[in-house]
């Protein structure tokens, strides 16, 4: 009965049916963002409390780019309700969404972050620019081979300290908003450079966003607590993270000025920190007519009490959209206004 309900209320959402499993589920599933993850999995052990009936939400930290291929793989119980992402959905995310089925798809601005450089607190690396850091983990900074070993041979002024960099790995939002963040525009000041976007992008994306191969850039995958670890164990590494682990372990680790300004929730939520961006919940429309609970769930997010200024998720390290940014992603939460596809990059 449960699989007959969920296939007809994806025929009526216009999706073809395959044939399905002999049970379906009855509890949301939530993949995407270890950045996102922990505010997501606070409103659904809030959201289990307050429903006992339903089952609780299972909340997974996939790494955004991972949890965007297994959202977009099809419609049905077997595939996920929810993807949480630490940046916005890409054009070609979009185009196996669509050609799995996946056409209706409801984005939500849950908040803003900052993605943190950040090292133990006696490390003697205070502040960089956006040039050190791409001198210091491009693999090919404006085309040349990276010979840098220590911050100093990136910049006079920076200490002698080994380049050693904690950071995500490709399938993660995070690694994108270094590589769209930090790095290209630093690249593309370059006019050559910036021509080759057009005439051969690939190269112009290995030149302006591919990271060192030879140690320099450590990849740690999508455990940011495993970053948090090595930092403290390591003095002189640095590492690349949601600002929310850097809050959580202000006692251990201090965050590294960028352009002269400090990672804070003041300098995040006014884009005066260049590491600044925007969080986002994926919803498939289709799953709001067959999995039980999705409605209340995001009217649990979309709250106020939830992701306001004064809200509980602050304390996990959200910062808190506008207010104007908050009130529509209200709206579209709770009306699961289709995006459009088509203003995607």
């Amino acid at each position: 009965m449960i699989v007959k309900k969920f296939a007809c209320a994806l025929l009526m959402a216009g999706v073809a049916v395959a044939a399905q499993p002999a049970l379906a589920r009855n509890n949301i599933r939530v993949v995407g963002s270890s950045t996102v993850y922990p505010f997501t999995k606070a409103v659904a052990e809030r959201f289990a409390q307050a429903n006992p009936r339903l089952p609780a939400p299972i909340i997974e930290s996939t790494g955004t780019g991972a949890g965007m291929k297994l959202f977009c793989a099809g419609v049905g119980p077997n595939f996920p309700d929810i993807e949480n992402a630490s940046r916005r959905m890409k054009a070609s995310e979009a185009k196996a969404c669509a050609a799995n089925g996946v056409t209706q798809v409801t984005e939500i601005q849950v908040g803003l972050d900052g993605l943190a450089l950040a090292t133990a607190k006696n490390t003697q690396l205070a502040g960089v620019n956006l040039r050190d850091i791409y001198m210091a983990i491009a693999k090919t900074p404006f085309g040349k081979p990276n010979t840098a070993k220590t911050w100093k041979d990136v910049n006079p002024k920076l200490p002698a300290i080994a380049i050693r960099v904690y950071g995500p790995p490709t399938t993660s939002g995070t690694r994108s908003s270094l590589e769209d963040l930090f790095m290209e525009p630093v690249c593309a000041t370059n006019p050559g450079i910036a021509a080759l976007k057009k005439s051969d992008e690939a190269k112009y994306n290995a030149i302006c966003k591919g990271v060192r191969e030879d140690g320099a850039y450590i990849n740690a995958g999508e455990n940011d607590n495993l970053i948090v670890q090595k930092l403290e164990a390591n003095v002189g590494t640095v590492g690349l993270f949601g600002y929310s682990y850097l809050e959580e372990n202000a006692s251990k680790l201090k965050g590294v000025a960028i352009n002269g300004v400090a990672p804070s929730y003041e300098t995040i939520s006014s884009f005066k920190y260049p590491g600044a961006r925007a969080l986002y919940v994926y919803v498939k429309n289709a799953h709001a007519k067959g999995i039980p609970g999705i409605r209340q769930f995001l009217a649990a997010y979309a709250n106020e009490a939830a992701w306001g200024p004064s809200g509980y998720l602050i304390r996990y390290g959200l910062v808190a959209s506008p207010t104007a940014a908050r009130n529509n992603a209200a709206t579209i939460a709770r009306t699961l206004t289709p995006m459009n596809f088509g203003v995607l990059k």
